[in-house]
């Protein structure tokens, strides 16, 4: 990786080998855990497996642009509300429970990328659903809303939509419970096996 990447390529890890395929890196970068890094940047990513939207995006934009830039990647933002039921239906009680009553604003980071030569949406944030087939969109994680595309700056743009439609008070403490729902998950064992 380049662009102010420091960590160095391991010829095994699919994140960073440059002779993965498509398939297999978007299923990597989706596999990482989901969860801030401690430095919000792809350094932050590489170095301890994990992302949220942001990192995890903005590291496989710009590794596509490198390895397969017949995708074209286009980072885009979804300013979107997230309401209280649908989020208790997706990530549980206890994520619900931080979203008001009247829902919040969140700024929402995924991909579209051209395959096949048509446009796709790819959304890796979460670790979970389907394995992606190569072809077909992968849904959003986020509900509709209003979609940006991202400049130059995708992080300084995303920080802009925050400023302007997110409440931190009420935001922060939504990422911290979608953080910690992830790792409960991750934690599980798989059904039907003891733990």
């Amino acid at each position: 990786m380049s662009a102010g990447t420091t960590v160095f390529a391991d010829a095994q890890d699919p994140l960073l080998a440059a002779d993965v395929s498509l398939v297999d890196l978007v299923e990597a970068v989706r596999a990482l855990p989901y969860g801030r890094p401690s430095d919000r940047s792809v350094d932050g990513l590489l170095r301890e497996r994990r992302g949220t939207c942001s990192t995890k995006h903005l590291f496989l934009a710009r590794a596509l642009r490198e390895r397969f830039p017949h995708t074209q990647p286009q980072i885009m933002h979804r300013v979107y509300c997230a309401e209280r039921e649908q989020i208790r239906e997706r990530y549980g009680d206890e994520v619900a429970a931080t979203v008001p009553k009247d829902g919040l604003v969140d700024v929402h980071q995924y991909l579209l990328i051209r395959v096949g030569g048509r446009q796709i949406t790819l959304d890796v944030t979460f670790p979970d659903g389907e394995p992606w087939d190569g072809r077909s969109s992968l849904p959003l994680a986020c509900g509709s809303g209003e979609d940006v595309a991202a400049g130059d700056n995708p992080d300084s743009d995303k920080r802009a939509l925050e400023a302007r439609y997110c409440d931190p008070t009420v935001r922060d403490p939504f990422i911290a419970a979608l953080t910690a729902a992830s790792e409960t998950r991750r934690c599980r064992p798989p059904s039907g096996r003891a733990s």
